[in-house]
């Protein structure tokens, strides 16, 4: 049978915990380079009301039975007339796109800089310094899957996947270390706006709040135009008080 290992205590101070260390300075000299080499994000005015007006028109199309015929009328006619309604209107051409934007290719760099680089030199350079280490062992058993992600830089096959070596140890610093950042640097750390950012793009991209104009809006406010045209209203809230009535009538009775 096979005895455990036992890790020298001299690990835990000239490698376990210099890495905890290393990666928790790294990761504050990261948020305060981000926060210099941050720009301004310039939001086009004229996009962000074509996305607006599709938005309102859409919402029309949707949820215009729980208003009056009247009432919809009214609003289909100030999107839909022909010579200064909201989506008939003649519009500037849009401005160039995210790809030829040489603000957007800045601030991928920028992006680049503060975060892939400084990962990738410090794990080579904590690779090179601390290889060979076996540093910690989680507490509970894993699989043989485990094992290139957890003992990178040591090729033992008999040894079990629990235990963690150095370089292992060092990228689970890094996406752990989330909430002690929040809690030394704020909730509005570099860290939490990256996440906070991915969150809001995908919510954007499912609720259709932040619609991806295309490079030439006439399309997409001609297709709404074209959609609200044809559209039939057809009041759900008919004769909703008289429903009421009876099932209050109702409930008394019981």
């Amino acid at each position: 049978m096979a005895t455990d290992l036992i890790v020298d205590t001299q690990i835990r101070f000239w490698v376990f915990l210099p890495i905890v260390v290393i990666t928790f300075l790294v990761g504050i000299i990261r948020h305060y380079v981000s926060i210099l080499l941050s720009s301004q994000k310039k939001v086009e005015t004229q996009q962000f009301e074509d996305s607006q007006i599709i938005l309102r028109a859409r919402l029309l199309r949707e949820n215009g039975k729980y208003i009056p015929k009247t009432a919809f009328l009214t609003r289909r006619h100030a999107f839909n007339k022909e010579e200064d309604g909201y989506l008939t209107q003649k519009r500037p051409a849009a401005s160039q796109s995210m790809m030829t934007d040489p603000s957007m290719m800045t601030d991928m760099v920028k992006d680049n800089l503060t975060n892939v680089l400084p990962m990738v030199i410090v794990g080579g350079w904590i690779n090179w310094m601390f290889s060979g280490f076996i540093t910690t062992k989680v507490p509970f058993p894993l699989t043989l899957r485990f094992k290139s992600m957890l003992q990178r830089g040591i090729e033992l096959s008999h040894l079990d996947a629990s235990w963690v070596s150095s370089a292992s140890w060092y990228f689970l610093n890094v996406f752990g270390l989330k909430s002690i950042y929040s809690l030394v640097l704020g909730e509005n750390n570099v860290f939490n706006i990256l996440a906070a950012d991915q969150l809001e793009q995908m919510h954007e991209q499912m609720s259709g709040a932040a619609m991806a104009m295309p490079q030439d809006p006439k399309v997409a406010f001609k297709a709404e135009w074209e959609a609200l045209e044809i559209i039939d209203h057809h009041w759900s809230l008919d004769g909703i008080e008289m429903k009421l009535l009876g099932e209050e009538e109702k409930t008394l009775s019981d």
